[in-house]
């Protein structure tokens, strides 16, 4: 089973959404684990990609001008991915990915 850590910038980041922003982001990290459990690969609706020169640094869509930002850890235990989120908001967090 995935596993996840929400990093300090993260959490502030989290708390300035609305809390309407907090559902859909917390809607798409439902189907986002969904297929890192099913292994399958991530659906296109999420829009998964790699950070232009964050190298090992991952963004993911959950609204028009919502994005996050994650990198897989080491896995904890025997389960499956460690999902380590950095930043969530709009196109701004990529100055600090």
């Amino acid at each position: 089973m995935p596993t996840y850590q929400w990093l300090a910038r993260f959490a502030r980041d989290f708390d300035s959404l609305t809390p309407a922003e907090q559902r859909l982001f917390l809607n798409s990290v439902t189907q986002f684990v969904e297929d890192l459990r099913a292994g399958n690969g991530l659906r296109k609706g999420l829009r998964v990609k790699g950070v232009q020169g964050a190298p090992g640094v991952f963004e993911m869509t959950w609204a028009h001008d919502g994005r996050a930002t994650f990198h897989f850890g080491q896995p904890l235990g025997q389960g499956g991915p460690h999902v380590v989120w950095r930043r969530i908001g709009s196109h701004e967090i990529f100055s600090q990915p």
